[in-house]
């Protein structure tokens, strides 16, 4: 257990170097501080050995109030899964996020199909190349707390979705793994694909 305490405080003391740091780049105090946000985590607002503590120590003035860019997070997200019609769609994405990105050979599958397509369509001239157009893509997961994965999941399925049905048919067809080939054929028929 001491090795974790170690660890932890060796990180929070470098986040608090790094807001020191910040501070002093912009010539600010952190006297001028009066206030501190967080989400609910103890390595942030933790009473004794938080970054709340550590700041509160330099400027005992500072006001530590809950991030409400994190509580709104949250109350999307449980508002979200009252909805059937949106719980319904992120559950279906999260099992095409599943299926597909379930071993290294189907995100190989995705890679090297859109891969191939960027190819032709630059050899047909229908896209542009240039620095940092076309970069690998890759799905995500979505988590809880923080809704923009949610949003840049969808935008790698949409990115992907030739590359995913590919993938998906080859898995319905050829998987070797019985549940996601049931997962997939119930997709296929949710979807009519």
């Amino acid at each position: 257990m001491l090795m974790h305490e170690d660890w932890f405080r060796r990180d929070l003391l470098a986040l608090k170097a790094a807001i020191d740091n910040f501070f002093a780049e912009h010539n600010v105090s952190l006297k001028q501080l009066r206030g501190q946000g967080y989400d609910g985590a103890s390595n942030m607002r933790g009473e004794f050995n938080g970054l709340k503590a550590l700041i509160l120590k330099d400027n005992n003035s500072v006001y530590y109030i809950h991030c409400f860019a994190h509580q709104l997070q949250l109350v999307v997200v449980a508002i979200a899964k009252h909805h059937e019609g949106v719980r319904n769609f992120f559950d279906m994405l999260g099992v095409i996020v599943n299926v597909v990105c379930a071993s290294c050979k189907l995100k190989d599958m995705i890679r090297e199909s859109y891969k191939n397509r960027i190819q032709k369509q630059i050899g047909k001239g229908e896209i542009e190349t240039g620095s940092g157009l076309h970069q690998e893509l890759s799905l995500i997961r979505a988590g809880d707390t923080w809704w923009g994965s949610h949003h840049k999941t969808i935008l790698g399925l949409i990115s992907l979705f030739p590359e995913v049905v590919e993938v998906l048919e080859y898995v319905k067809e050829d998987g070797n793994n019985p549940l996601n080939r049931r997962q997939v054929k119930i997709l296929w028929k949710r979807f009519h694909w």
